[in-house]
């Protein structure tokens, strides 16, 4: 295998805004996405005590040095095969810039419309569509599991829509389950060969979850479970006769004109432009792992989508576009996780000292992503990373990135 060095392109469309410096809490959270379960680790920590200041509209023509020395960073001291950034202002491209290869191998570039795996941010898509179908009455978030999977979630009368959403259900994530695990040469060999192949129905991932005993009573405490998106799923596809997929197509995709967002079933491909993903393996070397069943992930994080399509969406949602005043407000509604950030209906805020910044980060084998944006629906960031050696250096330069591109000068101060 040969190595090419990393290329990097931008594209700017920018005006002034006031130079705002602000800091997000560091920590090295993409080191989590060695793994192929979906976390919701990657997003970067928020800072308590950052004040709610206004946001503004556009990366100043003097933040686009600094813009592009961040991505650059992300590849080539952060361990990342690729970078895909993007900020949006007002409806339009604020800044964009893509760094690194798209496959090590050709060392070709990757192009700054490449498609990649959004993970976990699927959740919010879900969850918009669940949010939907609160606000036609056909769904309440208080409605037990019970009444729309009868018989499928032992305690299901006790859990909620709403649990579900927020992660206060208890279940077990099923993939915290061992036949999930890429930790080690061995488990890593074995995902590589059967388990990233593997069909599952929704209704067998649910059975290995529901096998385990949960992690609290329903509501006691908040613990990240892959399988509650899984089951809103299944919930979508009762209330509606169509499957979540189909639900999300019809809803948000095709209304907002989001032509690189597909949610794929159990196509192991990534269509149009991309670039690989890749895991590092213990023996040393990196593992293509861009070719993936995602069926097991479901509506918890199955999607494929571009920058600009994720900015589309995240504005569209805060907005006011896609849902009414009062499920917006729900879907805002915090719990505390005992980490870093809240969470709350498929959607986390971040505050930092330039205004509250609303969204969801995901990571599966491979590919990491985050987006947020002002509450007003006005700014975006979207950022996406392919990272294979990871290292403290992968953390930090991903944070440099996206507090570069929330608030500009240049991220945040050294310490």
């Amino acid at each position: 295998m040969t190595t090419t060095a990393p290329r990097h392109r931008t594209t700017h469309d920018g005006t002034a805004h006031d130079r705002t410096a602000h800091r997000l809490a560091r920590r090295a959270a993409v080191a989590v996405l060695a793994g192929a379960g979906l976390l919701a680790a990657l997003a970067p920590s928020a800072a308590a005590a950052a004040p709610a200041a206004p946001v503004a509209p556009v990366a100043p023509a003097a933040d686009r040095a600094a813009l592009d020395a961040a991505l650059r960073a992300v590849v080539e001291e952060g361990g990342s095969s690729a970078v895909l950034a993007e900020v949006r202002a007002d409806g339009r491209t604020a800044w964009r810039g893509a760094a690194g290869v798209a496959d090590l191998a050709t060392g070709a570039p990757v192009p700054e419309d490449a498609r990649f795996r959004i993970g976990s941010v699927t959740k919010t898509f879900a969850a918009t569509v669940v949010l939907q179908l609160v606000g036609e009455h056909r769904i309440g978030l208080d409605d037990p599991v019970e009444r729309h999977l009868p018989g499928l979630v032992p305690n299901g009368a006790a859990i909620t829509v709403r649990q579900l959403l927020n992660h206060t259900s208890g279940i077990y994530n099923f993939t915290d389950d061992p036949r999930f695990a890429t930790q080690g040469e061995e488990a890593l060999d074995r995902w590589l060969t059967v388990g990233r192949w593997t069909t599952y129905r929704p209704v067998e991932v649910v059975r290995i979850a529901t096998a385990r005993p949960p992690y609290s009573a329903p509501g006691a405490a908040w613990h990240y479970s892959n399988t509650n998106y899984v089951l809103l799923g299944m919930i979508i596809e009762h209330v509606t006769g169509r499957g979540w997929d189909e639900e999300i197509e019809r809803r948000i995709v095709r209304p907002l004109g989001l032509r690189g967002t597909s949610m794929p079933g159990t196509s192991p491909v990534v269509p149009g432009p991309h670039a690989h993903g890749y895991v590092e393996r213990p023996s040393g070397g990196p593992a293509d792992v861009t070719l993936q069943n995602p069926s097991a992930y479901g509506a918890a994080g199955a999607g494929i989508s571009t920058t600009r399509d994720l900015a589309r969406f995240n504005a569209a949602l805060l907005d006011g576009r896609l849902l009414r005043p009062a499920e917006l407000a729900a879907m805002k509604q915090q719990v505390a996780t005992g980490q870093d950030i809240t969470y709350g209906l498929g959607l986390s805020r971040y505050p930092t000292a330039c205004g509250e910044f609303w969204g969801l980060s995901g990571g599966i084998a491979g590919y990491g992503t985050l987006v947020m944006g002002d509450a007003a629906g006005r700014r975006q960031v979207v950022v996406s990373i392919n990272p294979y050696h990871l290292s403290e250096a992968t953390g930090r330069t991903f944070q440099a990135l996206v507090d570069t591109a929330a608030c500009g000068s240049g991220g945040p101060t050294a310490g």
